[in-house]
């Protein structure tokens, strides 16, 4: 099936400046050193924590909410480091969409494949159960050597523009991609032994949704991937990426499937697997995606932390 796609537009319409100016950034910045990359990416990410100051509030109010025993200093810097390691996913984005797939796979160190090698075996596809970090994007071309068929879902932008980059840069690695809501298409690809990227870690106050704890703070959560397992038959295994430490390279992780998962509890089943987000977010807290508000949307009597 073809990747799902806005209509051709045209990048040279006054509207869509930024994006044009934001597709020659990452063209052009893929051929430096990777090092000097980053350090750009920092670089600018310093400076949105400064000309952002609604994003660096909510970053500041949710690091808040789920590190209470954080000092304020503390809490201060990860915001800081937060907003570097967004700087440095544009570069990220930017390496893995139009940047060298050789250089890309000597920087990622692949730990747990033979999970994902088991689950492929069984033949019913494969779900990798993901949360939002920085470093996402540059994964996709060493995960689709690793699959048959590659395939995603995400949320379409506002700018049909955004839409028509994101798809062409995602494109080169994965063989379908389709909107978050189209479940229909997701158990086509899992009926076809596909791997599918499955991100639920963002607010979602619809049907089919319940109030879990995310990292101690009750959070609106999408509990669909339960059902979905069971009427696939597709393997749920965690996947997680990120930046090492010291910049010299990026860890990608596929973890073992969790026992007795799916059951008949997709509200048990969703707040498991979000306690194995928690685990991830611990390991590399500076890199997941806290300028989302994660926590609006939630029933009285719980307030919007973000008024």
């Amino acid at each position: 099936m073809p990747l799902e796609t806005t209509p051709q537009i045209r990048f040279a319409a006054p509207r869509r400046a930024v994006v044009v100016l934001g597709a020659w950034f990452m063209r052009t910045v893929v051929r430096l050193p990777v090092r000097w990359q980053l350090c750009l990416g920092k670089a600018l990410g310093t400076l949105a924590r400064v000309a952002l100051p609604g994003r660096r509030r909510v970053a500041a109010r949710n690091i808040a909410l789920c590190f209470p025993d954080l000092t304020e200093a503390e809490r201060q810097r990860l915001v800081v480091e937060h907003f570097r390691a967004l700087g440095a996913s544009l570069v990220e984005m930017a390496m893995g969409w139009f940047g060298d797939e050789r250089t890309i796979a000597r920087l990622v160190r692949i730990e747990g494949r033979e999970h994902l090698d088991a689950a492929l075996a069984r033949g019913r596809g494969v779900i990798l159960f993901t949360a939002h970090f920085t470093a996402f994007e540059l994964f996709s071309p060493v995960l689709a050597t690793l699959c048959p068929r590659l395939c995603g879902m995400y949320k379409a932008q506002r700018n049909p523009a955004m839409n028509e980059l994101m798809n062409r840069g995602r494109g080169r690695h994965f063989d379908v991609l389709f909107t978050k809501d189209n479940v229909r298409e997701m158990l086509r690809a899992l009926a076809d032994n596909a791997v599918v990227w499955y991100a639920a870690d963002q607010s979602y106050g619809r049907k089919g949704s319940a109030l879990l704890p995310f990292l101690g703070e009750p959070a609106m959560t999408n509990t669909a991937i339960s059902r979905i397992a069971r009427v696939s038959g597709a393997a749920v295994l965690p996947y997680f990426g990120r930046r090492l430490p010291d910049d010299s390279g990026y860890e990608m992780t596929f973890g073992a499937p969790l026992p007795d998962l799916p059951s008949d509890d997709p509200i048990g089943d969703t707040a498991r697997l979000m306690a194995v987000i928690e685990e991830y977010v611990r390991v590399c807290p500076e890199q997941y995606w806290w300028i989302h508000k994660r926590f609006k949307g939630r029933p009285p009597p719980y307030p919007d932390p973000y008024d």
